[in-house]
């Protein structure tokens, strides 16, 4: 798009340690360029750039307040994590149109460098979900005398790593539920599930292995199932709002009066979702394997264990002998491309995801070989259409 004279503004980040991963991290340094073409000479007041990371949720409800009367309740809640402006050129006083202190620059193309360090506080990760968003981004503005300002606004992706190598997150899950069924003045015998997983830690791609022993003593069919849930939370005035997703589930194998199935290692793989925040105070992003058995005509039995999902993922030997910084490197190439240049707030779930796959529980799901490709696929695509692909709502399956 040309604006007068001037042919394009982009903005580029530098990527770093040399990697093609373009992910941040508490205390990183974000640098890049800011690029001008111009097709002629034009003055300029100023090029500016202006960066900031917040996170932000939002969200109405309708309430009566009598027979006739009905009013909605805006809830709205903002965290700012940093707020950094810069003149990359020129000086700072855009509303003085005066011929004084103006720059001149030549046509062709022109590079200004940028830099700043993210706080060493720890930052939320990422995230755009259905009533919140964790952002961060850089805006360039280009002022000249008598016009409007050109503007252009760049995402860049920040990670807070959760490294599931730790020991809260290497310890088993586990848990025991019985269930008696009634029929009016009839009981029946109970139901009974025990299920264990081997940590509490695991990362996008790989496979949960589930062990577990599903006794029914009751006179009905039932089947067991696994699923796992994403639970997003929001907070704001005192008010929460949550919205659970299905990730990911399996079925096992019809189980008729008085059986017993056991699970030795049954797997469940995790798709390309995005890691758990644990630590922003207006958005939390959690998951949690569900166990149960399906019984037709009464309430199901389920049993609940916690997960996290992470962005670093197991050493394979249980000792970690390089840096939390190379492990990423290895294991993240698939972060390994620049966020487009978004002038405009991002597309809309429902206008990337096809109608098909929002109505599939499976829709993230992909059958990839091994971890490395479950890491290319989805979620990599998606990342470059500015953020992470939410899994589908629980109301649409």
């Amino acid at each position: 798009m040309v604006l007068g004279k001037v042919k394009s503004l982009t903005i580029s980040f530098d990527c770093l340690n040399g990697s093609n991963i373009l992910v941040y991290s508490s205390g990183d340094t974000v640098s890049g360029r800011v690029s001008l073409e111009v097709t002629g000479e034009i003055r300029v007041k100023s090029l500016k750039i202006h960066a900031r990371g917040y996170a932000k949720v939002r969200w109405t409800e309708s309430r009566n307040a009598g027979s006739n009367t009905a009013y909605t309740q805006n809830y709205t809640e903002e965290v700012e994590y940093f707020n950094h402006k810069d003149v990359l050129l020129g000086h700072g006083r855009d509303d003085d149109n005066s011929e004084a202190g103006l720059h001149t620059i030549h046509s062709g193309r022109h590079e200004y460098a940028f830099s700043f360090e993210l706080p060493q506080i720890p930052l939320a990760t990422s995230f755009e979900g259905r009533h919140g968003s964790v952002r961060y981004w850089v805006k360039a503005e280009l002022h000249r005398p008598w016009l409007l300002p050109v503007k252009l606004k760049k995402e860049f992706t920040v990670f807070e790593h959760i490294d599931i190598n730790t020991p809260s997150l290497l310890s088993p899950q586990a848990g025991t539920k019985e269930k008696t069924l009634c029929c009016w003045l009839c009981t029946s015998g109970p139901i009974s599930l025990s299920a264990k997983i081997e940590r509490k830690g695991y990362t996008p791609g790989e496979s949960i292995q589930i062990f577990a022993e599903i006794e029914n003593c009751s006179s009905r069919m039932v089947v067991p199932k696994a699923t796992i849930y994403q639970t997003q939370v929001f907070y704001a005035k005192g008010k929460m709002k949550q919205v659970k997703q299905l990730v990911a589930n399996l079925c096992g194998e019809s189980l008729s009066a008085g059986k017993t199935e056991t699970w030795n290692g049954k797997q469940l793989k995790i798709p390309p979702v995005s890691p758990s925040i644990l630590d922003c105070s207006i958005i939390r992003v959690e998951y949690s394997l569900m166990v149960y058995v399906d019984i037709p005509g009464a309430m199901d039995l389920f049993l609940n264990l916690p997960l996290v999902i992470g962005t670093i993922p197991l050493h394979p030997f249980g000792s970690r002998t390089s840096s939390v910084s190379s492990q990423c490197s290895m294991n993240m190439n698939w972060l390994g491309l620049t966020l487009p240049e978004r002038p405009e707030a991002p597309p809309s779930y429902a206008e990337v995801v096809t109608g098909e796959n929002r109505q599939s529980s499976l829709a993230p799901i992909a059958a990839f070989d091994d971890f490395e490709r479950a890491l290319q696929g989805p979620l990599f695509a998606y990342i470059q259409k500015f953020r992470f692909l939410p899994p589908p709502l629980y109301s649409e399956v």
